[in-house]
């Protein structure tokens, strides 16, 4: 069986009037508040995605910083070594006696007295 016809009729009445007028007050507060909750919605929606997203690129930002750091930290590491080195070097060459040894073994240098024998290296391929 189909839908039902009405054989009711309506009588025009002030109730009937302000009962109609009640429920078209009631349709637009539900349409009303219906607006208002997508309207929230939307804000909330785009709000939490505003937040991950920039959430997602200072994750980005800090991972490339971290990088950087220790880059930079083993770059501070090899510097410090070779103050260290160059330190020792400046406290050796403030000895006469190694400055000599240096002078004797790089650039020939002699006592008097002394020969200097240059013995050229051998090549065994010969």
């Amino acid at each position: 069986m189909g839908l039902k016809e009405r054989k009711v009729s309506r009588i025009n009445s002030t109730y009937m009037n302000q009962y109609d007028a009640h429920m078209e007050r009631q349709r637009k507060k539900k349409r009303r508040l219906r607006r208002r909750l997508t309207l929230f919605a939307v804000i909330t929606i785009i709000t939490f995605a505003s937040i991950l997203i920039h959430h997602t690129n200072q994750r980005a930002v800090y991972t490339e910083k971290e990088e950087a750091f220790q880059v930079l930290q083993k770059r501070l590491e090899l510097l410090e070594n070779e103050e260290k080195d160059l330190l020792e070097e400046i406290r050796l060459l403030e000895d006469e006696s190694y400055v000599l040894q240096i002078a004797r073994t790089n650039y020939f240098f002699t006592e008097e007295g002394e020969i200097i024998f240059n013995i050229p290296e051998e090549n065994p391929a010969y």
